[in-house]
């Protein structure tokens, strides 16, 4: 209808103005060619009047008639190309995120828009299966402390347990657990959507891995596992814009991470180094290792790679999710690798530095 309305009016404008300029270029040359006669000249004019009108408005009526036709056309097809499109979206409103729109071949533009929707599709499947896997995986982890403070509780109530200093000190452990938890959850989600509050100022690299190292240290000796240090001379003078307390955390769950998966006699080592605008935290172990098809997940959230081993040793499946949130929200990255099984690991951590100090500048 619309290109209807526009045909309309080009057709109306081309008609005044050929009416209004045509007789005056007429008049104009039958002057130059010489035409004194009065009548000849009335004449010719009115010949040329008739004649431009009739020509004018059999073009205008043929194009106009084309222009319908064209148009109906293009709308029919612009309709059945734009119909897949409806469809999937009304699919996708229902839940169903495997549709895709194909191909419609009607030029870039709606390329580009069949692209952005499929795109779109699949980040919303995408979001899905962790939103589904998350709350299953939540779900999981909440039962275990739950059951068992069901059934102290039920024990206590019917008298076959006694609110002993040891079962109140159990009961306490499996409500921390849970808050840690629910506190850990809050904070990836948080971080990942990009709402964690930070409290950032000038921070020395070297002095936050020395107060992480130093602060795991006194676990480590307990498990028999040897924890070193080293500090590059370049990283001594690092500093980083950051929020220390949540810089410390990346690290902690690192270490934690990393004695969790180290056997006695074991070593684990802090580097802290710097590549010129980078600064550069690797804490590598000689443990357990990891398997490659592993490598790729190891950030998401409650993700195990041996899971029974880890249920054992109290981890939630979460802690490297919460280390990948707070680097990425400093604006630096963390990447993981290992060699294969019972070849150790390397977690690589790389933040921006305040400063740029390469070789030669």
């Amino acid at each position: 209808m619309a290109i209807i309305v526009v045909v309309l009016v080009g057709a109306a404008t081309a008609w005044v103005v050929a009416s209004a300029v045509g007789p005056v270029v007429f008049h104009a040359h039958m002057a130059r060619a010489g035409a004194t006669s009065p009548d000849a000249i009335v004449h010719a004019e009115r010949a040329f009047r008739t004649a431009s009108t009739l020509t004018l408005a059999l073009a205008l009526l043929t194009a106009l008639v084309a222009s319908v036709v064209v148009s109906i056309f293009l709308t029919r097809r612009i309709t059945r190309s734009l119909n897949p499109v409806t469809r999937a979206a009304g699919q996708i409103a229902a839940g169903d995120y495997s549709a895709r729109v194909p191909d419609v071949d009607m030029g870039i533009e709606f390329d580009d828009l069949t692209d952005a929707f499929n795109t779109m599709a699949a980040d919303l499947a995408r979001i899905e299966r962790g939103r589904s896997q998350m709350l299953g995986d939540l779900a999981h982890e909440m039962r275990t402390p739950v059951s068992t403070l069901g059934a102290y509780l039920e024990a206590i109530a019917e008298g076959h347990e006694t609110a002993s200093p040891s079962t109140v000190a159990m009961l306490r452990d499996q409500v921390t657990r849970l808050a840690r938890l629910s506190e850990d959850v809050a904070l990836v989600t948080t971080a990942e959507e990009g709402r964690l509050s930070m409290r950032r100022a000038p921070v020395a690299v070297a002095q936050v891995v020395r107060a992480a190292t130093a602060q795991a240290a006194a676990g480590y000796a307990d498990d028999g596992i040897d924890l070193a240090l080293r500090v590059a001379p370049l990283a001594e003078d690092v500093v980083v814009d950051a929020d220390a307390d949540r810089l410390s955390q990346v690290l902690t769950n690192l270490l934690d991470n990393a004695r969790r998966y180290t056997p006695t006699h074991g070593h684990v080592t802090v580097t802290a180094d710097r590549s010129c605008d980078t600064a550069v935290i690797i804490v590598s172990d000689d443990g357990d290792g990891i398997a490659e098809e592993h490598l790729p997940h190891l950030f998401d959230r409650f993700y195990r790679v041996d899971t029974a081993r880890d249920r054992t040793h109290g981890g939630s499946g979460i802690g490297l999710s919460i280390a990948r949130a707070i680097t990425e929200a400093h604006g630096g990255a963390i990447t993981a690798h290992s060699d294969g099984p019972g070849r150790g690991a390397r977690f690589t951590v790389t933040l921006p530095t305040a400063s740029t100090h390469c070789a030669g500048t």
